[in-house]
Formats: C-alpha cells, structure tokens, sequence
C-alpha cells in the first residue's frame, strides 16, 4: 500500500510522538490538504501537505538520540508557565526538532533521553513493553524490611497495583537504595516511596533499558553510541 500512516507521518517529523499525534488527530488539530482528518490510519500520499496545530510539516529528518544528565531546577517538558528553565535549554546547536521520552520531575535529576524518533519513543513509554528504570534514591527515613517487601510486591497507585520492583540498599543505615521499575506512572517511584510512609528526598536516574548514565556530568549530554542503538533496536543504518 502506497503512503505512509498520518500519526506515524507526523512522528518521523519530528513533531511529537506517534501516541501524542494520535492525541492531535482525535483532537481535530490536523490537516491534510486543508481538511480535518481524525482517523490516525489514513495514509499521507507523496505531495500532501500535513498541517498539525497551525503548523506545516516537512516530512522526516535525521534521526537524533541524544542521552542528557538532567540536573534538578529543570523541567522535562517543553513549556510551563510555572518555570523558565527547561532541558532543552541545555542542549546547544541542535536544528533538528527534538523532546524528551519520558519525563524526570523539576526535583529529579539522571538519565534522561532526547530523541526526534517518535516510533522509539512509543516504544520506550507504552506500557505493554515494560522497560526497566533504574533509580538511587536517598530516604528521610531508613527502609523497614518490610516495607522494602511491600515496594518490590507492588502498592498501590491511583487505584492499581504497581508491578514488583526490585530494590537494594546502598547504604548501612538503609536510607540509600537503588529501586528498578518497569513502568513510568507520573512521579512513580517518589509516590512508591509515600505509600509506604516514607520521603525521596534526593532521586537520580542512571538507567532506562540499555542505556546507562555513567559517568556524564550533570547538564552534560552526547549522543548514543551505535551499540546503544543497536541495543534499543534502532537500525543504524537507516538513521
């Protein structure tokens, strides 16, 4: 079949995530040849012109993937009224249209990925793949062997339980720990930590699936390596 899928169109441009496009195609904020088109599987034909909230696409562009050792003070979003700094603020000459996969909280600091690769991003937030994200946090209060039993069961958030998380303490007075989850509900492993009636007061992300932080400084970034890619099951040769 000729053409390519409109919410995929939309995400090899760079616009936003294929999930989020669908958002925009339900919502009546994309046209095609001037017309409203609300169904994500009509197929944008070579010529068309694709228009999503006012603004013309042009088609795809090279693939970025970029991995950013997030400080705190910075918001994962790409707008807020609320701050005035971002993380794309630290990403320097950069023309390609580029968004964070996921999200790390204006507390939170670590690992955070970039990337203009909307089928990737799908891949690495939709919750049927259960991608591992690894976390050292510190504590207010030491952890009871108990309520370290409870976490890695699953508690439970906005009326659901949490997947089994796996834990290991970093520390003898049990206050540091390094957390592994395989899901990405908003502030999830803070909102773990409170359900057991305890505090994060410092959270680092150094890992999502393949990818490790390292050794980056904080507000540093580069781009993945091949055999990162690779990892994440990105064809390098058609980057």
């Amino acid at each position: 079949m000729d053409g390519i899928r409109l919410n995929k169109y939309i995400a090899n441009s760079g616009y936003c995530s294929r999930r989020k496009a669908d958002g925009w195609i339900a919502a009546g904020s994309v046209y095609i040849n001037g017309e409203i088109v609300q169904n994500p599987g009509v197929r944008v034909m070579p010529g068309d012109e694709v228009v999503v909230n006012g603004e013309e696409l042009t088609g795809s562009q090279r693939k970025v993937y970029l991995l950013l050792n997030k400080p705190k003070g910075y918001m994962s979003s790409l707008a807020d009224p609320n701050y005035d700094r971002f993380v794309l603020d630290l990403i320097e000459d950069m023309t390609e249209r580029i968004y964070p996969v996921g999200r790390l909280d204006v507390n939170s600091r670590g690992l955070l990925l970039l990337t203009n690769d909307g089928e990737l991003s799908y891949q690495l937030t939709h919750p049927s793949g259960e991608i591992e994200k690894e976390y050292e946090v510190t504590l207010k209060r030491p952890l009871s062997k108990e309520d370290q039993r409870r976490l890695e069961m699953g508690v439970v958030l906005e009326g659901t339980m949490t997947l089994p998380a796996v834990l290991k303490a970093l520390s003898r007075d049990q206050r540091k720990w390094k957390i592994t989850i395989r899901e990405g509900k908003k502030r999830q492993v803070r909102r773990m930590f409170e359900a057991v009636g305890n505090e994060v007061t410092d959270l680092l992300r150094v890992r999502i699936a393949n990818l490790q932080l390292g050794d980056l400084a904080e507000g540093s970034y580069r781009e993945l390596t091949q055999q990162e890619q690779k990892g994440l099951g990105i064809d390098v040769f058609n980057t």
